[in-house]
């Protein structure tokens, strides 16, 4: 029961600041929910340690030989994550989770509480990428992002060996997001780097799917389609449309189908929503 109460709980923490947020404490560790787990200190280029979690897939499905690297968004820390970590050990994959610089447990780092995200996080997610290939060289390795995420996400699988890609709310225009808190008199930020960021998802050359709030007007269903309908030859990739807002596919759809759109979508399956 005690279970079930904190998996309720952490469903509903899945939220966006819209700037980042970072907390030090963590709500739960994965043992919590029962899940088998590996507490890891990653390094970067750049020398910055990154506390993160590699979690087993339940023993009581099949083995996917997928991992998940999660590239969580803005607010709080990688424990906000910890349901689709569940939901996603629970259908047989591999999930590393981390935190990003100046989040959680990892190494400190200084942050604008008005700035949309840094680079220097796309340095974290791509050196979590490369320890869970380097663990599972014969496995399938993927990132799956959320909000803030998914914009690192594009960034990493763009520039690095993916074999998928998987973005919930998408954020395809930065400056979008930006001109949207304006109007609400609230300042955001970008990094210099953010004005090229449209010549970025041209570049994903790994399978993606796009899963989309239809509800959700800070990542309009408009832009994930505008993806789509660019794709080049060979560039295998697909909308999943949710009646929800921002972040509110899993709970939507439940976890069970939200993990098995998931894995229809990684063994070649169409899962787009036609209408």
């Amino acid at each position: 029961m005690t279970r079930l109460c904190l998996l309720g709980f952490l469903l509903f923490q899945t939220v966006t600041a819209w700037a980042s947020k970072p907390i030090a404490a963590w709500l739960a560790t994965p043992d919590k929910m029962g899940l088998t787990y590996q507490s890891l200190t990653l390094t970067t280029p750049d020398h910055v340690q990154l506390a993160a979690w590699l979690i087993a897939p339940a023993v009581d499905t099949i083995d996917q030989h997928t991992t998940m690297v999660l590239a969580a968004n803005d607010y709080g820390n990688m424990s906000y994550q910890l349901t689709q970590a569940y939901a996603m050990a629970a259908s047989g994959y591999q999930v590393l989770m981390f935190d990003y610089r100046g989040f959680g447990h990892s190494g400190a780092f200084a942050i604008d509480p008005s700035r949309l995200y840094y680079p220097e996080f796309a340095t974290d997610l791509r050196t979590a990428l490369a320890e869970a290939r380097r663990r599972t060289p014969h496995q399938r390795v993927g990132i799956l992002g959320y909000s803030m995420g998914t914009l690192l996400g594009t960034l990493v699988a763009a520039t690095t060996k993916c074999d998928f890609l998987i973005t919930d709310s998408y954020l395809s225009n930065p400056q979008g997001i930006v001109a949207h808190y304006a109007t609400k008199q609230k300042t955001v930020t970008l990094p210099a780097e953010a004005a090229t960021y449209a010549q970025v998802p041209p570049k994903v050359s790994c399978p993606w799917l796009l899963i989309t709030g239809t509800e959700d007007l800070r990542s309009p269903l408009a832009d994930s389609l505008a993806i789509v309908r660019a794709a080049r030859r060979r560039q295998r990739r697909e909308v999943l449309t949710v009646k929800c807002d921002h972040l509110g596919a899993m709970e939507a759809l439940t976890p069970d189908v939200y993990t098995q759109k998931i894995s229809s979508f990684l063994s070649g399956k169409s899962v787009s929503n036609k209408s």
